[in-house]
């Protein structure tokens, strides 16, 4: 087993970009379009409401966690917001020691968007939204799988992306970029077993390697090589690329038509 290194820091030497650069605040703007202000005042009748503004053109409304089902009932019941959009999670841990959570929702009738925002703790659930928006049962477990949020009263929390057997939440700002030591080793050990490990090796996490000596020459569309055979010992002359005789055939026989202009 390799030797563990804490991750506490793993972005902290990050080749392309400055971790420590804050973009500018968009503006903030005070709540006077008459539907957000509708909106809003149904929304401190049914819940705390801790800020509200319009950014962007939509509205902002900040509430407590223990809310978030009353809110958004509010704005699906009374205020017409029948789409939830998006829903997902923000990692302040090691800023505020908080999760942010964020629900878009989109008025249809009238085109209009509100976000709702909420913190909770690293060790807080939220509850569910399911019963209001089918399209959480997805996005609550994706929150789950990418942060390790819990989410009360869910039909079917499990991972959604990542293997059930995976360790640790790869949108965390403490994952590594390119995985841990057991990503290097997780298809390793599922396939062959850690005995193999000195073997084959680790995976190789670099996104920008491209071995032009693959198995197949994948890496060179038109310079393939055939099956078992040595790459290095193969004229590197291109390979012409042949379409299949059956689909050409098809395509000869029309008739066709090339439209003016799209649609």
């Amino acid at each position: 087993m390799r030797k563990y290194s804490p991750k506490d820091n793993v972005q902290a030497k990050a080749k392309y970009t400055d971790r420590f650069w804050v973009a500018p605040q968009v503006p903030r703007e005070p709540v006077e379009d008459a539907h957000f202000a509708a909106v809003l005042e149904k929304m401190k009748a049914a819940v705390e409401v801790l800020d509200a503004y319009v950014e962007i053109g939509q509205l902002v409304i900040h509430i407590r966690p223990e809310q978030n089902v009353d809110a958004l009932r509010t704005l699906k019941e009374e205020c017409d917001y029948a789409m939830c959009s998006e829903l997902s999670a923000v990692d302040y841990l090691a800023r505020d020691g908080e999760f942010e959570i964020f629900y878009q929702l989109l008025n249809l009738k009238e085109r209009k968007r509100t976000r709702i925002l909420t913190r909770i703790k690293e060790d807080q659930a939220i509850e569910s939204i399911v019963p209001l928006y089918d399209m959480a049962k997805f996005a609550e477990r994706e929150m789950y799988d990418m942060f390790g949020i819990y989410v009360n009263n869910h039909p079917y929390l499990k991972r959604i992306i990542m293997p059930d057997d995976w360790e640790g939440h790869p949108l965390r700002k403490t994952y590594p970029l390119e995985g841990d030591e057991f990503a290097s080793w997780y298809e390793v050990d599922k396939i062959f077993g850690k005995e193999y490990r000195d073997i084959i090796g680790p995976e190789n996490r670099d996104p920008a390697r491209i071995d032009r000596y693959d198995t197949q020459r994948f890496a060179r569309v038109g310079h393939e090589v055939p099956f078992g055979a040595d790459p290095s010992l193969v004229d590197e002359t291109e390979t012409p690329v042949e379409y299949s005789s059956e689909l050409l055939a098809d395509y000869n026989k029309g008739p066709h038509k090339v439209l003016d202009k799209r649609k």
